[in-house]
């Protein structure tokens, strides 16, 4: 018997557990690794603290997306050690395999801004954690006017567009409750516009510009004072506020970092093109655990997966892998009021006006606001639960094609 030991059952680690366990045969037994039995449909975040969403709707027991023929394994990473093929556990369990998937995904560091933990919940909270939605939404609840900050700590983080979207949110959500004219919106980031892709950045700005929503870039945060209310940069702005919505720094697993198979900022070095580990043949990397210059999101896993699985089946077999992940990203981008826009881009093109995913036809808009965009963000929950996590084939190439697209 061999073994195949996935570290994550979040949403590539599942993914790529239900794929393989149909392509691997009866002698190879599939570990899947997590440290609780509870998954969070990470995009719904976004939409708890504006009553969107509740609690049921977005997390449910892994148990439920794991395969017969997988073993769920619940405990908390301690050591990885390549050299000898192992997994230890905090509670002193060993773990042993032949190959090896690190999904282990990205988590918030608060404490690595200066006074950023003393403020949150003192007018200050992310929609990062389950935990940071719900008391954003109660600090929403009972906001009643005044300056609200969206901040951004640092890049990268999982779901770039999430800011941008939490802002037009905030914008549709105020205007309803009729304090949008009683409030000063402003999206803080530490790039020089909305987004890091010139084009989008662009429809971005000036889709912020209409609304009312100010943009304070380049601003590389040094401290929260929660005391008083401000947010302090480096270089000696500072920035009052009532309210923030914060994205804090994020890293990756400290399990691996404390195994030296990261990099200083906690990311796991990766093959670009192939998702195999630079540190060894027998382990692959997906989704957020990567360093590569893709986005951390639910699309790009996806994509990656499809990717992943031939290239480790490729590797048991002995047979050269496949470079082609391209870095494609797919993601709606919640404008509010009903309406989103998708951009659709890779490592090397950015995001372009066009139709998706049938050229000419759609129905998704391409960097433009449409109702049905919108339908699809909120659509694309039904077919996570019932497709995605399930390993099921979707009708969306993982390589990015510019069938649909116009390059101005």
């Amino acid at each position: 018997m061999k073994d195949l030991l996935i570290l994550g059952a979040g949403t590539g680690g599942t993914m790529v557990a239900n794929k393989l366990r149909k392509d691997l045969g009866p002698d190879w037994a599939i570990t899947l690794v997590d440290r609780d039995d509870v998954h969070v449909y990470q995009p719904g975040l976004l939409f708890l603290p504006f009553g969107d969403y509740s609690v049921s709707d977005i997390v449910k027991p892994r148990r439920r997306f794991v395969p017969p023929g997988v073993d769920l394994v619940l405990g908390e990473l301690d050591r990885v050690d390549l050299e000898a093929q192992a997994v230890s556990l905090v509670d002193g369990r060993r773990l042993t395999y032949d190959y090896m998937v690190l999904a282990t995904g990205s988590r918030i560091v608060p404490g690595e801004t200066e006074g950023l933990e003393g403020a949150l919940g003192q007018g200050v909270a992310d929609f990062y954690t389950l935990d940071g939605a719900r008391k954003l939404a109660a600090l929403l609840e009972s906001f009643e006017g005044g300056r609200l900050l969206v901040h951004t700590a640092a890049m990268p983080i999982k779901c770039p567009v999430a800011p941008l979207e939490f802002a037009f949110l905030a914008d549709a959500y105020l205007t309803r409750r009729g304090i949008r004219d009683k409030t000063e919106l402003v999206y803080v980031t530490p790039l020089d516009g909305p987004f890091t892709k010139p084009k989008a950045s662009a429809k971005l700005a000036e889709m912020f510009e209409r609304r009312s929503i100010l943009v304070e870039p380049d601003f590389s945060v040094e401290s929260y004072d929660g005391e008083n209310k401000l947010l302090k940069g480096y270089d000696g702005r500072e920035l009052p506020y009532d309210l923030v919505a914060t994205i804090p720094v994020h890293s990756g697993s400290q399990a691996l970092q404390d195994s030296g198979l990261t990099d200083e900022t906690g990311w796991v070095p990766t093959q670009k093109f192939t998702l195999q580990s630079k540190a060894c043949e027998r382990v692959f990397v997906i989704g957020d655990a990567t360093d590569l210059p893709a986005s951390k999101a639910g699309s790009v896993a996806h994509f990656q997966a499809e990717v992943l699985v031939p290239n480790l089946l490729a590797a048991i077999e002995g047979k050269p892998l496949k470079p082609v992940f391209d870095g494609h990203a797919n993601c709606f981008i919640e404008t509010g009021f009903g309406k989103a826009i998708l951009i659709d881009f890779n490592y090397e093109t950015e995001p372009l006006p066009g139709k998706f995913p049938l050229p000419g036809l759609g129905p998704f808009d391409l960097l433009s606001e449409s109702y049905v965009n919108h339908w699809g963000k909120l659509g694309f929950k039904w077919a996570y639960w019932n497709l995605l996590l399930k390993g099921e084939e979707l009708p969306i190439d993982h390589r990015m094609l510019m069938a649909g697209k116009r390059s101005s």
